[in-house]
């Protein structure tokens, strides 16, 4: 059920309903939290710092105001929230303390985490900072202070290291300038203009781009406004420019499209538009609380918590498969940055405004991301990508290199290298003849984007060359492959991946009608097809494994299937998909 959340009060009450879970979680000084048992590349004690700082995303702007519309039981509970974490905070910048989240190193995680700290002091420094005795707040300055001895990222990491030396000028306490000079000149370099960053790899724009670069980028905005006005001004206009392209990558309710890595993190897709509210960016008010509180909305009517009430690593439900190597059992909490909406007053215009949906193209070219953005008729979401990459953080090429990515279907990774466990969706595969080992594209070697169309050049396998045209139609889209192939090969071409239940109603023989040329899947839920229009092709429906879909366990994938001699060929099919009912 989809929860009603529209004011301040209810966005309050659903952090508190979902960080009560965890309190029973915490370590006996509180500077650790103890969530599972899975890891992430960076090991257990950064794992346990990670859950506790991530927290604080959300809770620090609730802190940051008197929450006096509340009810005393809630406001009661905050009380005891403060008490909590700022015994972490304590406990774990003290050397001598069993507690102590140990010194930092070179590219350490717990820079990342130093963000969630530093915003929390800022927001809230009646709780995190005024309290501490001069002891106390000592071992936070040292701890903090690490990160201006130590090598970071040249990517969006940069940013943690500015907004520590912030916090440091702040609080009128010794900040590093050459840092900040170096790191800012990182942060400038990865611009490209017209809102676009790249996050450290130019061939890289995803969802880091608004919240990690732009969603930092903004909190530095607010708090050196005075500091560093003209840099403040540049970031906010910046943001406001970025708004105009990123808002097609959601629906008109605020439901975004999968794409790239760090999907676990969920909700935090609409953090930067909580951050443009945040920071008083020209972009209408109205917008951003009806993309905020509708992607809200959306996830808390999603089974993305387990039994005991933990966010878990996944995206519309529980799923390992689709995770990274650095998200830990606390990772997931991240998303808690889009609660920087509750750091506004109840009188601020963001709670004030009436809720709007953004007026959106149908098409929309965005250059930067070489993209395509699609708004069907049907409510369907769509992006078309063409030249995306990205280091391989974990199936990275499925994340980034697929022809379309739905917010209605998701997409597929694989667990395995056949057909059914290798679950490609929206994508060409192929093997050669008879060995029933597929795989799809891995990088392209030229690619063009216009409004119209994407197409790429790629090697599909050795001795296989492909250049694929997608060509986005009112209702799904057509693709024309031209291949040249040196030896006897096998091919898939993969539709939308539709679910094969609803939880309630499974699919029956009778929903899938299949002739030799096309099939089609008409679904009480939705409906899917896929129909070749030019070559050799048989149609079929492929059953992946289970869980290998980011948003449904068990789907079904339409599919074109070829067997093709040495040769060159021109192939052309056309897929499509919706959520009307079939």
């Amino acid at each position: 059920m989809m929860r009603d959340i529209k004011t301040r009060s209810d966005v309050a009450q659903l952090l508190l309903d979902w960080v009560r879970p965890l309190k029973e979680h915490y370590s006996e000084g509180r500077a650790q939290l103890v969530i599972g048992h899975t890891s992430a590349h960076y090991g257990e004690t950064s794992i346990r710092m990670e859950g506790f700082s991530r927290v604080l995303w959300g809770l620090a702007p609730l802190f940051s105001q008197r929450n006096e519309l509340l009810p005393e039981e809630a406001r009661t509970e905050i009380e005891e929230w403060k008490v909590l974490v700022r015994s972490g905070l304590i406990h774990g910048t003290d050397p001598e303390h069993e507690e102590y989240w140990l010194d930092v190193w070179d590219y350490d995680q717990k820079m990342v985490e130093m963000a969630a700290i530093v915003n929390a002091i800022l927001l809230a420094p009646d709780v995190f900072w005024e309290p501490l005795d001069a002891g106390q707040r000592q071992n936070v300055y040292n701890w903090l202070n690490q990160i201006n001895r130590h090598e970071v990222h040249a990517n969006n990491w940069r940013f943690f290291r500015v907004l520590v030396n912030v916090l440091f000028q702040v609080l009128g306490l010794p900040d590093d300038k050459e840092c900040m000079k170096d790191d800012l000149g990182v942060v400038e370099h990865c611009y490209e203009g017209d809102g676009w960053y790249f996050d450290g790899h130019s061939g890289q724009k995803d969802y880091y781009i608004p919240f990690a670069m732009h969603y930092y980028g903004l909190l530095y905005a607010e708090q050196m406004k005075e500091r560093d006005p003209v840099y403040a001004a540049k970031l906010r206009q910046r943001a406001g420019r970025f708004y105009e392209d990123f808002v097609y990558w959601f629906d008109e309710d605020g439901r975004e499209v999968p794409f790239g890595r760090s999907l676990t993190y969920r909700f935090a897709h609409s953090a930067a538009f909580a951050a443009m509210a945040y920071a008083g960016i020209d972009v209408p008010m109205g917008e951003l609380k009806h993309l905020v509180l509708g992607n809200l909305r959306y996830w808390s009517s999603n089974p993305i918590f387990d039994c005991g009430g933990i966010l878990t690593i996944g995206y519309q439900y529980p799923n390992l498969i689709m995770s990274e190597r650095y998200n830990a059992p606390g990772s997931p909490y991240w998303s808690f940055k889009t609660f920087l909406i509750l750091a506004l007053p109840d009188a601020h215009p963001f709670w004030q405004a009436d809720e709007q949906r953004p007026k959106l193209e149908t098409k929309r070219l965005l250059c930067h991301p070489n993209m395509i953005a699609v708004h069907e008729k049907s409510g369907h979401t769509l992006l078309y990508p063409a030249g995306q990459h990205a280091a391989n953080f974990g199936s990275t090429v499925a994340k980034y290199q697929k022809f379309v990515y739905s917010n209605l279907f998701g997409f597929s990774v694989p667990r395995g290298t056949e057909l059914e466990d290798g679950a490609f969706d929206n994508t060409l595969a192929a093997t050669r003849a008879g060995e029933n080992f597929w795989r799809m594209r891995q990088g392209v070697e030229s690619y063009e984007v216009t409004k119209e169309y994407t197409k790429a050049r790629y090697e599909l396998l050795p001795g296989v060359m492909v250049e694929s045209l997608i060509i986005p139609q009112e209702k799904g889209h057509i693709r024309i492959h031209h291949i040249r192939t040196k030896e006897d090969i096998e091919l898939a071409d993969g539709g939308f991946a539709i679910r094969a239940e609803d939880g309630i109603n499974r699919m029956e023989t009778s929903m899938v009608q299949t002739t030799e040329r096309a099939v089609r899947c008409h679904f009480p839920w939705g409906n899917a097809g896929a129909e070749n229009l030019e070559g050799d092709g048989e149609a079929k429906l492929v059953t992946p494994f289970p869980n290998t879909n980011l948003m449904y366990g068990i789907t079904v994938i339409p599919t074109i299937y070829f067997q093709l001699k040495a040769g060159e060929y021109c192939l052309k099919n056309y897929f499509y998909g919706d959520g009307e009912q079939g």
